[in-house]
């Protein structure tokens, strides 16, 4: 079977998932009770990212690599299930690598990638969400205990280090160099 190049086109495969319910056990529960202390504080939560194949993470990684030209398009490894071409041609068969970094580039941009994505995701084992969180005015929340905690310091958002301790009492930890991301180990 020949391998289709590189290219936006690329973007809709291998989707991630959006639910909680593709978290592994353990994780899940954990979240999914950070996730209701939210919602009964009045916080309003998107969820992006939860459990993402290797392909697509395989994709993500070596398209912002090319991009950024961190690696030649050549040198990038094969992946099983994924018949990428990242080598684009002249039309004397020579490489492009233009074209090549142009495609990958497309496909950053069609993933909004804002930061390096590793091909060890603990998204990729269910152990990771990406999420945007917002509130207005003081996010009184319960932590795991049951006891309440009041926020009243911005940002009132995601990237709020009083939130950060509070997602830790239920075992969902921020990573704090990825907005969006939170996982069972903080990485």
């Amino acid at each position: 079977m020949a391998r289709e190049l590189s290219g936006v086109v690329w973007v809709e495969r291998f989707p991630t998932s959006k639910s909680t319910k593709t978290l592994v056990d353990g994780f899940r529960q954990k979240c999914e009770a950070f996730l209701a202390a939210l919602k009964d504080a009045g916080a309003s939560v998107n969820i992006n990212a939860t459990l993402r194949p290797p392909e697509r993470a395989y994709l993500m990684h070596w398209s912002f690599a090319i991009n950024n030209g961190e690696v030649e398009p050549e040198d990038v490894p094969p992946h099983a299930g994924v018949d990428i071409e990242w080598v684009h041609r002249k039309s004397n068969g020579s490489p492009d690598l233009a074209a090549s970094r142009a495609a990958a580039a497309a496909m950053v941009e069609g993933y909004d990638i804002a930061h390096p994505p590793s091909l060890k995701s603990l998204h990729i084992f269910g152990k990771a969400i990406d999420m945007s969180i917002e509130w207005d005015g003081a996010l009184k929340i319960k932590q795991k205990n049951g006891t309440r905690k009041t926020i009243g310091s911005l940002p009132r958002s995601g990237l709020n280090h009083e939130l950060w301790t509070v997602g830790a009492t239920y075992g969902v930890i921020k990573l704090p160099s990825d907005p969006p991301h939170w996982s069972s180990t903080g990485h």
